[in-house]
């Protein structure tokens, strides 16, 4: 068999086998974004009136009363209030979307570069199914008024201990899959995948260990929150992001990475410096100096890796961003790459003291935040999402139109809001 044919047919028994898998956390993603999304509105609408859904309309507060429970209409007036609503919409879209659509991802990708069919499909499968049972749990706990009022940490630890065994069974796999890869070159998207699947596990049982279950004392709890907080986007999200780049940009355009050298490079400053930055967001705290100076400076050299990784994306896409006219996958992708330099950079502007100053307990960093969530991660999220469905279901997207009105409403919607926020958060500062 000519070896372009049999690579077409070893593509084509890799995405077979990781049809259900796959697709099962893509379709459990997009609900919890559209649900996260819905408890964003609603914690939003509410910061101008608190009262808004909670006051039923007396034709449906009279037919509840009738038609359920004694004191459901007063359950469901407390599950809505922003104290409530707030950390649901924050774990839905964390936890819910940015979880398992990485994760698909992540199985895909590594059952492509490795290869090799997806091997234990159905451990993937059930780690699946059991992440979205902490979902609904944690979800239905936070909303009852269960929440642990720790940002991030929000779940209880049996809802915690639920999704940490789900990512251990991923973590497990993704060992053996890395094992059983045929012999051949290692993928730097590799290295990112690997890296965060063994990087989130130490974040979230340490953080979960020593704020819940043997909780530090004092201030050393704030430096474990934020190392946490901070880390989970960094240590996580991000190399999930940066393989999904590394993979997608030259895949789309038909040529290799401008700089493998550059890829190593830019991945290892990653891992030293980021999981120092923390500390940075408890400027001004009743914290030791020269923690804070420490994450400073860790934040400043993040430029590095930074700077190394848009310079690698940018030669490599030199002399073919007419692609993006044509390719709905490659825009999304190329504007989650910009985002995460942007992103970074004003980060690291971030942990200076005078601008931290003005800007902390602000607007601005819940813009920077989204810049980092939203306008990276899951704009390269849902550019792989339309690379890959096709590929897993063998039929091509209904609408191109709705795919350009889908991107342009994010571009257009994520932009005016880290500008707003940001312009907003200095003034407010």
């Amino acid at each position: 068999m000519p070896g372009d044919a049999a690579d077409a047919l070893e593509r084509a028994q890799v995405d077979a086998s990781c049809r259900v898998p796959v697709m099962l956390f893509f379709a459990s993603a997009v609900f919890w974004l559209v649900v996260g999304t819905l408890f964003g509105l609603i914690a939003s609408y509410k910061l101008h009136n608190p009262l808004f859904i909670i006051e039923l309309s007396p034709w449906l507060s009279s037919l509840l009363e009738k038609f359920s429970p004694a004191g459901t209409v007063e359950l469901i007036n407390a599950s809505l209030t922003f104290g409530r609503i707030r950390p649901a919409h924050l774990n839905a879209v964390a936890y819910g979307w940015a979880a398992p659509v990485g994760l698909g991802v992540a199985v895909w990708l590594m059952a492509r570069l490795c290869r090799v069919p997806l091997r234990f499909p159905l451990l993937v499968s059930a780690a699946g199914v059991l992440w979205n049972i902490g979902m609904f749990v944690g979800i239905g706990v936070l909303l009852s008024g269960g929440s642990t009022s720790i940002e991030w940490l929000e779940f209880p630890p049996f809802v915690s201990f639920i999704l940490f065994l789900s990512f251990a069974l991923i973590s497990i796999w993704a060992v053996d899959m890395f094992v059983h890869r045929k012999p051949g070159h290692v993928y730097v998207s590799q290295w990112y995948i690997m890296a965060a699947l063994f990087w989130f596990p130490w974040l979230y049982g340490t953080a979960n260990m020593l704020i819940q279950l043997i909780p530090a004392q004092g201030s050393v709890q704030a430096i474990v929150n934020w190392w946490y907080g901070h880390n989970a986007l960094g240590l996580w999200f991000t190399p999930l992001g940066l393989a999904a780049a590394y993979y997608m940009i030259p895949k789309v355009i038909g040529r290799p990475v401008y700089s493998y050298y550059l890829s190593a490079f830019g991945f290892w400053a990653l891992a030293l410096f980021y999981s120092w930055n923390g500390g940075h967001h408890l400027i001004g705290g009743p914290l030791p100096a020269w923690l804070i100076t420490s994450s400073i400076v860790a934040s400043v050299m993040m430029v590095i890796p930074v700077v190394v990784t848009a310079i690698n994306h940018h030669m490599t896409m030199k002399g073919n961003f007419q692609v993006l006219r044509y390719s709905p996958t490659l825009r999304f992708v190329v504007f989650g790459a910009m985002s995460y330099t942007l992103a970074s950079l004003q980060g690291s502007s971030m942990a200076f003291r005078d601008l931290n100053t003005v800007t902390h307990f602000t607007h601005y960093t819940i813009g920077h935040s989204h810049l980092g969530l939203y306008a990276f991660y899951t704009m390269i999220m849902f550019g792989c999402i339309y690379y890959i469905v096709p590929r897993l279901l063998g039929r091509e997207w209904v609408s191109a139109r709705l795919i350009k009105i889908h991107f342009w409403t994010c571009a257009y919607g994520i932009v005016a809001m880290v500008l707003i926020l940001s312009v907003g958060g200095v003034i407010q500062g």
